[in-house]
């Protein structure tokens, strides 16, 4: 350490009441530490109270106070200095039991050697630095851990989890049910969907709230890598394990671990996942010791776990250990009324670092949004607006600003929809006649997202059935129902009646 540590910016005191040891000290020692020099005990508190000394150095035998006596009361003024005592009469005895006790570092008897004082000097400085660092870095933890908690619990509780449709209210109802207890839950659902922030809000409204939430993703590792993650490892079990390591689950001690991706574990970590969550206990890889943990176990995937286990790929007993408690997370072409919300939500996180006075989102492109089929979920939705904040050119998001990176070509509806937002985009033009585009473009893209189904579209735009059969003759667009649902002046096949 001490090649890359300046030896002299920490003060040592030395203290003797004999002024030619002193002078010695000075003159072996003084250009590479910064010396603090003092004939008596008291003369050393005195300096002591207002220097940030790394070490003291002290005689052992000095009149009306001895060195221990003054390494004792300039403990309780400078806890992280180094105690060293010089002697030359038989008091190794004494000396050693303060070393044993944590009283002293080191002693030196004299008459001293300079090369080996200068060796316990410099360690009493680099020990002093060490003491300092674990002390910053442990503060900073703490203020880092406290920020984190903070931010989890604005950013993960249920009030935070933006939207209000009917699809997410009915997951926040079951997060809710589960979230007190210490029973293990699978979330279900596309990617992007948000289950790790059901995670985490599941682990900040339980009793493990202060205890840590520790994340794995099982399809981002290795099979050998990912065994070590979960169960730590011993020093030397496999080549580059130079030290032991503690995995996930002895990290998550007391809190939740969640397994990201759960669905790509392979098949023999399968067998050790099982073990733990039935006995709570395993070992690392290359030890014998057994491990016991209180781990709340939150996993997720993207996969028909149901097929996995049809084509050996999953095993049926973990996955019955895993799906106590299964939510499935809807995907956002089912929560169509949260879109504005949510991409109102990601304006405010990122329009301050985006270095643009763009504080809203116009009707164009909140058509454009509601229509679109969101095949990469919330997360697509969040980066698309990022990204249409960088690309906007006033102070409003608008159509012409998004860039919808998996549009499917082949799609009239949303096409049509798109070029008439575009098009209202024109301000000349009467603010009647836009909206009446906006709706009809909007209604052509979720009969098409529906595939011709009006029940489901009907529930897309938020309306009854009713309603969209008014709407579209409205618009003169009833050569988009099915032949089968055609009104033609009745009431239509599904008892529904046609407005008037």
């Amino acid at each position: 350490m001490s090649q890359g540590l300046d030896l002299g910016k920490f003060p040592v005191l030395v203290v003797d009441d004999e002024s030619d040891n002193l002078d010695a000290f000075r003159f072996n020692f003084g250009r590479t530490f910064q010396l603090l020099l003092a004939g008596s005990g008291e003369e050393a508190l005195a300096l002591a109270r207002q220097h940030d000394v790394a070490a003291i150095v002290t005689d052992q035998r000095m009149p009306k106070m001895t060195g221990l006596d003054l390494l004792k009361a300039a403990r309780e003024i400078r806890p992280d200095a180094v105690g060293i005592i010089v002697t030359a009469f038989t008091d190794v005895d004494v000396l050693i039991e303060a070393i044993n006790l944590g009283r002293i570092y080191r002693y030196v008897t004299k008459p001293w050697d300079s090369k080996e004082v200068r060796g316990v000097l410099t360690h009493a400085v680099e020990r002093f630095a060490l003491r300092r660092e674990n002390r910053r870095l442990g503060e900073q933890l703490a203020a880092y851990v406290g920020m984190l908690s903070k931010d989890a619990h604005s950013a993960f509780s249920f009030g935070a989890i933006v939207g209000e449709s009917p699809a997410l209210r009915e997951v926040l109802t079951r997060v809710e049910q589960v979230a007190k207890t210490s029973s293990t839950v699978l979330l279900r659902g596309e990617t992007g969907t948000g289950k790790e922030m059901v995670a985490r809000a599941i682990h900040i409204n339980s009793a493990r709230e202060s205890r840590p939430f520790v994340r794995l993703n099982c399809g981002a590792l290795a099979p050998g890598v990912l065994e070590s993650e979960l169960f730590g490892h011993e020093k030397g079990s496999f080549t580059g394990a130079v030290a032991r390591r503690l995995g996930r689950f002895e990290l998550a001690d007391g809190g939740t671990l969640f397994l990201d991706e759960v669905g790509d574990l392979p098949l023999d970590v399968q067998v050790k996942l099982l073990r733990v969550l039935q006995e709570r206990e395993f070992e690392r890889v290359g030890g014998s010791e057994t491990i016991k943990v209180d781990v709340r176990v939150v996993s997720a995937t993207h996969r028909d776990l149901e097929r996995q286990i049809a084509d050996g790929t999953f095993r049926e007993d973990l996955y019955y250990r895993l799906n106590v408690f299964p939510i499935q997370l809807p995907p956002l072409r089912d929560r169509q009324s949260d879109i504005p919300l949510l991409a109102e939500h990601f304006l405010q996180k990122y329009a301050p670092g985006a270095g643009k006075p763009v504080h809203g989102i116009d009707a164009t492109a909140v058509a454009a949004l509601t229509t679109y089929p969101w095949p990469g979920n919330v997360r697509e939705l969040e980066n698309l607006i990022e990204r249409a904040l960088i690309l906007a050119r006033g102070s409003e998001i608008t159509a012409a600003d998004l860039e919808f990176t998996r549009r499917p070509s082949s799609s009239p509806a949303t096409a049509t929809a798109t070029t008439s937002a575009r098009r209202a985009g024109d301000g000349a033009r009467p603010l009647g006649e836009r909206l009446h585009e906006q709706e009809r473009g909007a209604i052509v893209a979720a009969i098409d997202s529906a595939q011709g189904n009006i029940a489901h579209a009907a529930r897309a735009l938020g309306i009854n059935r009713s309603t969209l059969y008014y709407r579209l003759r409205k618009h003169g667009l009833e050569h988009l129902l099915p032949m089968r649902e055609s009104p033609a002046g009745g009431a239509d096949p599904t008892g529904a009646p046609p407005a008037s």
